[in-house]
């Protein structure tokens, strides 16, 4: 299934990825691992359990087959699962859990057949024989990736003591976390005060009033960066412009404090009062600052009833995005507190407008200051990818960009990297061919290098 030369359609192509993408080592600066299974070591006990286990992405495509939730979260065992995993994997085609699910079984296990009923049993015997050997635990599938670096994330409330073990062991992967505020900054969510009051005792400070709350989530931030922390992350629906006054806010957080139910407007008013001041923050300790924007979440509510969040009924959302975004930025830049940032939408309507309103805020202090990031959760796939690299290639300057990540909850996904940097090599190999670019390896090569690596390197300062 999965050859030297996948999805390289000429010898300009095979040579940029052979000889200049392949070779880079990874930086995945934003995903959602579990830092505990890093810190232990921890090893699986099969494939089921390192690759089906917390995966949306497949689980949804189970789910539309008519596969029984029994064997997707529920009861079912592991080697039951696998076999219903196998059995959906050939109607996956054209979508893009059929490229990964083959180049992971690839990179990690040198399968190179197709995944189906008739090799299931076989493929779960020789990949569990593999994974319980120390070459495949947790540490071991990441090096095996050639992962320099790798970022988590995690709500303030984390006392990192994961990060902290990690950092004092001797794994060569450098391994840190991004700061995720958002239970404090969606007021009207259910269980909001029962957040702050764990905020409360994170920050060990009373949590009554606005100032207090910025109060106690800079102490984390601070907290955060003495632990190496450089990034945050939000994951928003959109930024909103709006007007608002310090006591407007100070009373929108004393009302919610009291038990009171907060409007719509006045929940938009508090979300970019605390925003405002945290990125504000950011920019005082010099940390990268990353915004997801457009997810239509939890829109199952008979099914998030049953599973919670993070388990597959998430969708992209319409939500008006470039005036709040130009607004917040804007009010950041006027005072020079804006800190070095990465936008994400997940509607592809919105590629032109985040292509183009990074170039708003480029203000030439530091190369590529505001990134537009790659295509993220419903786009990370190859024609997602394209259209962000070409959108960002026509209206902004594609050889400053930071890169591919993983955003994965799973120790297999790290091949997601080899498919971006197949496709984009792709992309430059069939212009080079087509007169559209010079025939020049050598510095062609080098902005290849860049945008799988060097850029990361330079603009994360790891």
């Amino acid at each position: 299934m999965i050859h030297a030369n996948f999805l390289l359609e000429n010898k300009y192509s095979e040579e940029l990825y052979h000889n200049f993408a392949k070779k880079m080592p990874i930086i995945d600066y934003h995903n959602h691992l579990p830092p505990e299974q890093l810190a232990t070591n921890h090893g699986f006990d099969n494939i089921t359990q390192a690759w089906i286990n917390g995966d949306h992405y497949k689980w949804r495509a189970m789910r539309t087959l008519g596969i029984n939730e029994k064997y997707i979260t529920g009861n079912a065992t592991d080697a039951e699962k696998f076999e219903k995993w196998a059995y959906a994997v050939p109607y996956t085609m054209r979508n893009p859990l059929f490229h990964w699910t083959h180049l992971e079984l690839s990179a990690y296990f040198g399968i190179d057949e197709l995944l189906s009923p008739k090799s299931s049993n076989r493929i779960f015997e020789e990949t569990q024989a593999k994974l319980q050997t120390q070459e495949y635990s947790s540490r071991g599938l990441i090096s095996k990736m050639n992962v320099e670096f790798l970022c988590t994330t995690e709500d303030p409330t984390d006392n990192l003591e994961h990060h902290k073990s990690l950092a004092k062991s001797d794994f060569t992967t450098k391994v840190s976390t991004a700061f995720r505020p958002d239970k404090s900054i969606l007021i009207q969510n259910e269980g909001y005060n029962d957040y702050i009051n764990s905020l409360s005792v994170a920050a060990d400070s009373t949590i009554s009033t606005f100032n207090e709350l910025c109060e106690a989530l800079k102490n984390r931030i601070a907290y955060f960066h003495e632990n190496g922390c450089r990034l945050c992350d939000h994951g928003l629906n959109q930024l909103y412009k709006i007007d608002y006054t310090e006591s407007e806010v100070a009373a929108i957080f004393s009302k919610k404090r009291e038990g009171k139910v907060i409007g719509f407007q006045d929940a938009q008013k508090f979300q970019m009062a605390l925003l405002q001041f945290l990125s504000e923050t950011y920019h005082e300790f010099g940390w990268v600052q990353q915004f997801h924007l457009g997810a239509l979440r939890n829109n199952n509510s008979r099914m998030h009833q049953i599973l919670g969040p993070d388990t597959g009924w998430d969708s992209i959302g319409d939500f008006k995005q470039a005036e709040g975004l130009s607004s917040f930025l804007n009010g950041l830049d006027a005072t020079d507190q804006l800190t070095k940032t990465i936008i994400y939408n997940l509607n592809p309507a919105d590629n032109e407008i985040m292509a183009t309103m990074i170039g708003n805020y480029n203000d030439g202090s530091v190369k590529g200051k505001v990134q537009w990031g790659s295509g993220w959760w419903f786009l990370d796939q190859k024609n997602g990818m394209i259209d962000q690299l070409d959108a960002l290639s026509n209206m902004g300057i594609l050889s400053t960009f930071v890169g591919m990540l993983t955003d994965s909850r799973s120790f297999l996904s790290f091949p997601r990297h080899e498919y971006f940097r197949r496709i984009l090599c792709n992309l430059f190999g069939k212009e080079i061919q087509s007169g559209e670019l010079p025939n020049d390896m050598e510095w062609i090569g080098k902005m290849v290098e860049d945008i799988c690596y060097n850029n990361a390197k330079e603009y994360f300062k790891f």
